[in-house]
């Protein structure tokens, strides 16, 4: 049975989803959402990579931001990102599918710290932590 908290999430993400134009023109699909997580996945696509063929660096850091933002607006109270850092750790290619899966780590007060790891087939590929901030107003 799904947890009340759970559904909320759910109703919350599709909301977001539905107005997140960048998100849907990325290809980034929600695999799955509760409180204080969320799991994104997106197929690079041709026009993602750079230069060295590979997945550009941006696209990596949309699809991580993503997965935060969804995490952190889990509990349906508007929050935003007071910053965010990512370190690469392996390069990916057009065709790859990354999933990224951002956990909450702290909550208190108007501020929470979450990490997001982006994985291509099990292997890490980006490490993302983001600190959000709580403002006012609600998604659903």
């Amino acid at each position: 049975m799904t947890e009340p908290g759970e559904a909320l999430a759910r109703r919350v993400a599709d909301a977001m989803f539905a107005r997140d134009l960048a998100a849907q023109h990325m290809g980034i699909e929600i695999v799955d959402v509760g409180e204080g997580r969320a799991t994104l996945r997106m197929t690079v696509a041709p026009y993602m990579v750079n230069g060295h063929d590979l997945t550009h660096g941006g696209f990596v850091f949309a699809l991580a931001d993503t997965a935060f933002a969804y995490a952190c607006n889990s509990r349906n109270e508007s929050t935003v990102a007071l910053a965010c850092t990512i370190s690469f750790a392996k390069p990916t290619r057009a065709g790859d599918v990354l999933v990224a899966t951002a956990e909450e780590r702290t909550r208190a007060g108007r501020t929470g710290t979450y990490d997001v790891a982006v994985a291509c087939e099990g292997d890490v590929v980006a490490l993302f932590r983001g600190n959000a901030y709580r403002i006012t107003g609600k998604h659903v």
